[in-house]
């Protein structure tokens, strides 16, 4: 005796409706693409193109600056690692978000946040997810390429004072970025713990772009006019823009040697990119070089959103009470030892 296979049938309106939701994805998918292709960069009243905004990188926070290695030479994550990294994110802001008690918090990681002598986990902008597996975007594996002996001897000295044990002799000792004078540049438009934000204004033939943690403006003059001379030397560079279609290309060289960026010396030299994407961000990239500092130029990358809430005061000199407090417990030790 032979069974007979029966063949499921599907109902004539259920294979209606799966053709009609095909359709669909496909025609919204096709209209994607159709206003992706018919977008076209805002333009100022003067012709040029509109940056002006106040563009937030806070959803980069959590986005490594370099690779990790078991990531190659992948630039995004899965569906699934993306998934995992939202749920990171959640616990995290869940975390940040809890009481915090700084007679009970721990004191073994000073300095770091979440302990007892950091600001409080509410104050930091974590909890959003990046598809991105790091900043780095050149060379293809996400690595910064090596540095070389000068440069990590500039590393090691700027590791000393405040983010490390001392010396505190005076301020001096700290760095740039303790003493509430700059972040310098690449530095400030990266995110670090909070005020994540940078705004664009512009006029004929300047872009002006300023930084909510220390609160510094740039002018940048988009006219061809030369470079000042080599011997005038900038915390903040001296800037040079010009548009490439619809990108504003900024060339800065100039640096004081005291910024010391990622050990860095007096020869960085950066080549800045912005422009508007057809989602409504603004995205940023920026090619570093040194030749006395690392084996060859790379390339970091950002993408900014609009930040709806504004711009907010860094009252960091006013509230550096770290700085005082280092120096005037140093004095102090040195009283004692001397009884």
């Amino acid at each position: 005796m032979h069974k007979t296979l029966m063949t499921p049938t599907v109902a004539p309106r259920t294979v209606m409706m799966i053709v009609i939701v095909m359709t669909i994805v496909m025609m919204l998918g096709a209209l994607r693409l159709l206003v992706a292709a018919d977008w076209k960069a805002p333009r100022t009243p003067w012709g040029e193109p509109d940056l002006q905004g106040i563009w937030t990188s806070q959803a980069e926070l959590g986005v490594p600056f370099e690779r990790p290695a078991a990531f190659g030479t992948r630039q995004s994550l899965t569906d699934e690692e993306f998934a995992q990294s939202e749920a990171r994110a959640k616990e995290q802001l869940k975390s940040d978000n809890a009481d915090f008690d700084p007679e009970t918090a721990d004191t073994s990681r000073a300095g770091q946040v979440g302990s007892a002598t950091s600001p409080p986990p509410t104050w930091l902008e974590r909890g959003q997810a990046s598809r991105r597996t790091s900043l780095v975007i050149d060379p293809p594996d996400g690595r910064i390429p090596a540095t070389s002996p000068a440069g990590q001897g500039r590393l090691r000295a700027a590791g000393r004072g405040a983010l490390d044990n001392g010396p505190f002799d005076g301020p001096e000792n700290m760095g740039l970025y303790q003493r509430c004078i700059t972040r310098g540049v690449p530095n400030a438009t990266f995110p670090a713990v909070y005020n994540a934000n940078t705004q664009i204004v512009q006029g004929p033939g300047f872009v002006a772009v300023t930084y909510e943690m220390i609160h510094e403006t740039r002018i940048i003059p988009t006219t061809g006019q030369p470079h000042l001379s080599s011997n005038l030397r900038e915390y903040l560079g001296d800037s040079r823009g010009h548009w490439e279609s619809d990108t504003l290309v900024v060339d800065v060289t100039n640096f004081n040697a005291k910024d010391d960026y990622r050990g860095s010396g007096a020869g960085l030299h950066l080549v800045e990119r912005y422009k508007r994407t057809a989602d409504g961000g603004l995205r940023y990239e920026v090619t570093v070089e040194d030749p006395d500092t690392w084996a060859r130029p790379w390339t970091a990358a950002l993408d900014l959103r609009l930040q709806p809430a504004g711009m907010f005061e860094y009252a960091c000199h006013e509230g550096n009470y770290a700085m005082k407090n280092m120096l005037t417990a140093s004095r102090a030790g040195e009283a004692r030892q001397s009884r």
